[in-house]
């Protein structure tokens, strides 16, 4: 099993789910989230002052996946979250060790 997470513009948000549901994803946990990369943030006038917003807002998408889809996933995630300007994003794959559904006890992939 792998996580997935990816943090992304807020409004491709429908996008990214909707090309992981075509490729079979039953679950997805959503937080959304503030951050800057390489971009730093912006500068932004309000009321004739100046002021930096240094954190962007950004939306940060976790999936839990089995092995077999994995490659899948990261490959919808990018290409559906991609606008080809900076501040797109990233994703982060790790290995899950264990998965447990709390309310019927299942284990491993079951889980899922």
């Amino acid at each position: 099993m792998k996580k997935i997470e990816a943090i992304i513009k807020p409004f491709k948000l429908d996008e990214v789910k909707e090309a992981l549901q075509e490729i079979g994803l039953q679950g997805i946990t959503v937080t959304e989230a503030k951050g800057f990369g390489r971009q730093k943030g912006h500068t932004e006038l309000y009321r004739g002052a100046e002021y930096v917003i240094d954190f962007l807002p950004k939306v940060k998408i976790e999936i839990i996946i089995g092995d077999d889809l994995a490659e899948k996933a990261v490959e919808c995630i990018q290409n559906a979250a991609k606008t080809g300007r900076i501040g797109d994003g990233k994703i982060f794959v790790s290995k899950v060790e264990q998965a447990i559904r709390i309310r019927t006890g299942e284990t491993g992939a079951d889980a899922l």
